[in-house]
């Protein structure tokens, strides 16, 4: 089927994703995001410990030198180690990584009690906040916000993409400058748990998956404590009012769920 991206997205090209979304629908890349993290994540370096809380402030470079916070001098923003300017991401005592497949860039920072698995790759100044809860296949674009109590599973965060408090993201994808209101949640599975299909532009679509949350178009909004159902997109520049349950279905560009 046709489908037409530009009603959801503007600048995927800056994503380091962008050739999922020039080979697949936007729902085939939720079933393809865990096998291409694998191909492109590196592993971490064999120091820093797995499965059990860190026990102090690290500072992994881009080089993949894992060095103790403390260490390090911080000027203006900058970091300094040994008198070098030095670039890389902070990981705070508590926060737990189960496995090795995570990847993050410069300016990352997880705060303490966050769990990660992987495979994960985290872009430049991405925050993943105090008891985030990442459980894997996990991509976000630069400047993205995982926040407080936040679940996220098989999910895409565009650049500057935020979930900041009490949200659930399953198996959806959120476009550029996206925010989600305090306790939203993009729901994934139906109760009967069957197939998941789409009507747009009157064309059943027939997804074969059973989990498939939603797709957000850049700089969509939701209000707090509002749900989409499972198989819900919605096209750029639209709100999603306070405590509403929208979808399923398509909405095009601009809408307001109320």
């Amino acid at each position: 089927m046709k489908f037409d991206l530009d009603k959801f997205f503007e600048n995927l090209k800056e994503e380091k994703i962008f050739s999922l979304f020039e080979k697949f629908l936007p729902w085939e890349i939720i079933k393809k995001l865990k096998e291409y993290l694998l191909d492109i994540v590196p592993e971490l370096p064999s120091t820093i410990p797995i499965k059990t809380p860190i026990q102090e402030n690290l500072f992994i470079s881009l080089e993949r030198e894992v060095i103790p916070l403390k260490e390090i001098k911080e000027k203006g923003g900058r970091y300094f180690f040994r008198g070098e300017n030095i670039k890389g991401a902070i990981l705070f005592a508590g926060c737990i990584l189960m496995d090795r497949k995570i990847f993050f860039e410069d300016g990352v920072i997880v705060e303490p009690y966050a769990l990660i698995q992987g495979p994960a790759y985290f872009s430049e100044k991405t925050q993943i906040r105090h008891t985030a809860y990442i459980r894997g296949s996990v991509y976000t674009g630069k400047n993205a916000v995982i926040g407080h109590t936040t679940e996220v599973k098989n999910s895409i965060f565009l650049s500057s993409a935020k979930a900041a408090h009490f949200a659930y993201i399953g198996d959806s994808i959120l476009g550029k400058d996206v925010n989600l209101g305090a306790g939203t949640k993009l729901a994934n599975l139906k109760f009967t748990k069957k197939e998941i299909t789409l009507i747009i532009n009157k064309e059943k679509v027939y997804t074969k998956l059973k989990k498939f949350g939603a797709i957000l178009g850049d700089r969509c909004q939701t209000g707090c404590n509002s749900v989409l159902q499972p198989g819900t997109l919605i096209g750029k520049d639209s709100f999603v009012f306070p405590g509403v349950v929208g979808g399923p279905g398509y909405f095009p560009p601009k809408s307001k769920l109320k």
